[in-house]
């Protein structure tokens, strides 16, 4: 059953060495990332499932030790996925082998927030954004029956349309969006993520609406209260986190 959750965004730029000169503007981001894993810890789950957003060759599940990377992003930083053999999630020195498939940026990123992570194993599953609500709640109720205590790290971003230099320009309906979305994330809502309208989030450019709607069938039923640690907009896209326990 489902314990406890943590929502965070998944902008690389969470991660210092991708954001360089930039850092510091998200630092009370990164402080309240860091806040929410500490809640996943505390509730004492048996297994850690990560879910975020993935096109199609990085979808499906990841086995704990999967590795992905920054490099992509100018950035010769690599990150594990929980422990492997006792190693720390950093990896900095070059891959000895290219596993069959790496992780989605999304989980890179959570597994740099997860760096130095012994709380529980840990998998990851990445979700096609335009998964439909109906498959998202199917798979949030397996993810959650699939051990005795399970904890969600959920990884997506609100809107990219909410100035004009924003990734998706300005769209009025990007800020009412988020709003909703942050306040569901408040209420443990799970009623409210299962009805966002797909197709606006689409046009929205919001990654995180199929995470949102996996945890809202994994979290039917469990009774968890929420609450919202962070929410503004730099960059013209929506960042929230919040925590459900």
């Amino acid at each position: 059953m489902l314990v406890a959750a943590a929502v965070c965004p998944c902008p690389p730029l969470l991660v210092p060495e991708v954001a360089a000169g930039a850092a510091p503007e998200l630092d009370a981001l990164r402080a309240s990332c860091a806040d929410a894993i500490g809640v996943l810890a505390a509730s004492r789950p048996d297994r850690l499932v990560v879910i975020g957003p993935a096109d199609r060759p990085h979808r499906g599940a990841f086995a704990e030790g999967s590795t992905g990377s920054f490099r992509p992003f100018g950035v010769a930083l690599d990150v594990r996925l929980g422990s492997e053999r006792g190693a720390d999630a950093d990896v900095t020195a070059e891959p000895a082998a290219e596993p069959a498939r790496t992780l989605p940026p999304s989980l890179a990123v959570a597994a740099w927030l997860l760096r130095g992570w012994h709380a529980a194993p840990v998998e990851g599953l990445g979700v096609g954004e335009q998964l439909e609500q109906p498959h998202c709640a199917a798979a949030g109720r397996a993810v959650a029956e699939a051990a005795g205590r399970v904890a969600l790290l959920v990884m997506g971003d609100g809107s990219a349309c909410r100035t004009v230099k924003a990734p998706g320009y300005l769209d009025e309906r990007a800020e009412p969006f988020d709003v909703a979305v942050t306040a569901a994330l408040a209420a443990a809502d799970t009623d409210a993520l299962t009805a966002l309208d797909a197709e606006l989030a689409d046009a929205l450019k919001v990654s995180g609406r199929a995470p949102w709607q996996v945890l809202a069938g994994a979290a039917q039923g469990a009774g968890l209260a929420g609450e919202l640690l962070y929410e503004a907009a730099p960059y013209g896209v929506g960042y929230a986190v919040a925590t459900w326990t």
